[in-house]
């Protein structure tokens, strides 16, 4: 069974989600059967490069609200992470474009290390100091450290248009079979889940999908996400 799941390296959604749902995959009595592919979707694909800011400032711009309240949503964020032992830095990191993180993340599946550079550009912009934004070397240590050859990496990097064509037919197919937001996860094309559901519907979820062969439904009960015009912000 493939599992295919849509999500973009900048929305704290996906990476809670992802937890989430390979918490009820290592429950799953066919894990060893299923194969995890990850998808690209970016949530601001027109945003040039060099343009980064911090993520309290693109908050309080995209959602209207104060400082304060944006400070508010970044802790009760962290401590959802925290809840699935993730780490989480609430404050000093930056928003940008992941145009390239996604073409990386396709080089990475060529090279069959897709799943461990994608934890390495999770853990690096939501738990560490330095910035993965508009920063070639920095993307290139992570890749070498997720086990790509450094050499290919740069390649890509220096070449706008390497993989840029998978990065939209990723995002095209997103639209095709209805997601509205990321994370978005398809079960061997027969269940949806949107959001980033707690770990029980996602067991659930693999269980309807390992025993149906039908059209694609949709689980969507409002569990957060990051859509086009950014991330549901939660407030405590």
């Amino acid at each position: 069974m493939r599992v295919e799941i849509w999500s973009d390296i900048a929305c704290p959604w996906c990476y809670v989600g992802k937890a989430r749902f390979e918490k009820a995959l290592a429950s799953f009595p066919h894990r060893e059967q299923v194969e995890v592919v990850h998808r690209s979707f970016e949530l601001d694909p027109g945003r040039a490069k060099d343009d980064v800011q911090p993520v309290i400032a693109m908050l309080t711009g995209k959602y209207g609200m104060s400082e304060a309240q944006a400070e508010a949503g970044e802790d009760n964020l962290g401590s959802q992470a925290a809840a699935e032992g993730l780490p989480y830095r609430t404050r000093g990191r930056d928003h940008g474009s992941t145009f390239d993180m996604h073409r990386l993340l396709h080089l990475a599946r060529e090279q069959g290390r897709q799943a461990e550079l994608l934890d390495r550009l999770y853990r690096a912009n939501f738990a560490e100091e330095r910035s993965v934004f508009n920063d070639d070397e920095r993307l290139v240590g992570l890749a070498g450290d997720a086990g790509l050859d450094t050499g290919a990496v740069r390649k890509v990097l220096a070449d706008p248009q390497a993989y840029a064509d998978e990065v939209r037919a990723d995002e095209r197919e997103a639209a095709r079979l209805g997601a509205r937001g990321v994370p978005f996860f398809v079960l061997d094309r027969t269940v949806g889940v949107s959001g980033a559901q707690p770990a029980e519907v996602f067991a659930r979820a693999l269980s309807q999908a390992w025993g149906e062969r039908a059209p694609l439904t949709t689980a969507d009960d409002g569990a957060q996400a990051c859509g086009p015009d950014g991330c549901a912000v939660p407030q405590p």
